[in-house]
């Protein structure tokens, strides 16, 4: 297998992954059974009615959260990767807009920020294709790379190839690409692994962490990838964030001092996951495989 590495000599690959849910969540008023659980709460209501409160929290995301992150990030100077559900960029065109702007990518969360592990193969692919359209007409290009909402079925893999997808990020089994030839596949995706327990999330579900703590895992997290990457050859580390959690003025204090920590490094590749999966396929490519 030929050797992976990043360019210029850097040997750790930081992937922040900025997620877009909000506007594409259960709502009645979208004709949703039931409303979006409100997690930090361990409030799910399994009857049909409108939850005000938790659509305004979303809504907080979008009209505040999200344009105080990706000032931050521009401030800088720092390109992410922005894992949107299709439906959340089609109600937000002003924030759409700034993210286009700015350069980061945009991977595919989904047509909507909905759980689709239940749907059968058909349903499914149309609705791949739907969100491919829908980025398109709203950001102008396809995108490289997808994510499930936590499940997917024993098809999503498959059909994201035939789809014609480089990568896909369901999978917490590395800190490395690596390449997937899903089954009954023509063609192989890279699989660019991501990670939940650096993720903000661990800030909004109970128990839930500080800001600080969550901090200083995220800064352990890197400084730990980064000596092992020095010793053992290139490592690459997820740090997942959402509009509506690390977006809120209370929490924006540890993502400041995050960035802080980990940008101005000669030896560190600030980047997003398609680069990531187009640098790893060019090092490593399928024809190569041992």
């Amino acid at each position: 297998m030929p050797e992976l590495t990043w360019p210029d000599g850097k040997t750790l690959a930081l992937s922040i992954v900025v997620n877009i849910e909000e506007g594409s969540e259960m709502s009645i008023a979208r004709g949703d059974k039931k409303p979006e659980p409100v997690d930090e709460l361990g409030v799910a209501l399994g009857i049909p009615i409108r939850n005000y409160g938790n659509e305004s929290n979303y809504r907080y995301g979008i009209t505040t959260g999200g344009p105080r992150i990706f000032r931050m990030l521009k401030e800088y100077g720092v390109t992410s990767t922005v894992t949107a559900a299709a439906m959340s960029l089609e109600e937000a065109p002003e924030l759409t807009r700034q993210v286009v702007a700015d350069g980061h990518e945009i991977c595919s969360h989904g047509w909507r920020w909905t759980h689709t592990f239940s749907q059968k193969e058909d349903r499914e692919r149309e609705t791949i294709a739907r969100a491919v359209t829908s980025f398109e007409t709203t950001t102008g290009a396809r995108p490289a790379g997808w994510l499930s909402r936590y499940l997917h079925t024993e098809n999503t893999r498959r059909l994201l190839s035939e789809a014609g997808f480089l990568y896909h990020m369901d999978d917490y089994s590395a800190d490395v690409p690596f390449w997937e030839l899903p089954e009954g596949a023509d063609r192989p995706l890279v699989c660019v692994p991501y990670a939940l327990d650096s993720n903000d999330m661990k800030m909004w579900v109970a128990p839930a962490l500080t800001p600080q703590d969550w901090l200083d895992y995220a800064i352990r997290t890197f400084d730990w990838l980064r000596a092992e990457a020095a010793e053992e050859g290139p490592r690459m580390m997820s740090f997942g964030l959402h509009l509506r959690i690390v977006g809120r003025p209370g929490r924006i204090w540890a993502l400041k001092a995050f960035l802080d920590h980990v940008t101005g490094h000669d030896d560190v590749w600030i980047t997003t996951r398609r680069a990531i999966a187009e640098r790893f396929a060019e090092c490593c490519p399928w024809e190569g495989r041992a």
